[in-house]
């Protein structure tokens, strides 16, 4: 279903997204983020695909918004690699933190959308 809004507002919305998903809280006294994606994979057995399901999302809008099958192809492999690790005990928790597939998902849609000439405006995130 393509969507009725500018690529520019689809992606405001996917960088939100992202950053809930991967960097909505940050550990006091350091620099460290970490997301709904992190808490969500310390629930045993099924955390992390539960997860999965928001970056099935983003993957499904950039389909949507004419991103080429490789870049979808790259998108699903971190979704992948972030689920996979994820489901490792302590490390795969550890590795969520760091790894904010999400956002890198996000940032290969911008990238192509800025490449094709697809941005219209300059897009501003909170964080």
């Amino acid at each position: 279903m393509p969507s009725t809004s500018s690529p520019s507002a689809d992606l405001a919305h996917l960088e939100r997204l992202a950053g809930r998903l991967d960097s909505a809280f940050r550990i006091p006294g350091t620099g460290i983020r970490f997301g709904w994606d992190g808490l969500l994979g310390l629930i045993p057995g099924i955390g992390d695909f539960a997860a999965a399901a928001p970056a099935g999302y983003i993957i499904l809008r950039a389909q949507q918004l004419g991103t080429p099958n490789h870049v979808l192809a790259q998108m699903a492999l971190n979704t992948g690699i972030d689920t996979v690790v994820g489901t490792i005990p302590l490390i795969g928790d550890i590795f969520d933190v760091g790894w904010k597939g999400n956002r890198r998902n996000v940032a290969l849609l911008r990238k192509h959308l800025e490449r094709t000439g697809r941005l219209a405006e300059p897009v501003t995130t909170a964080a």
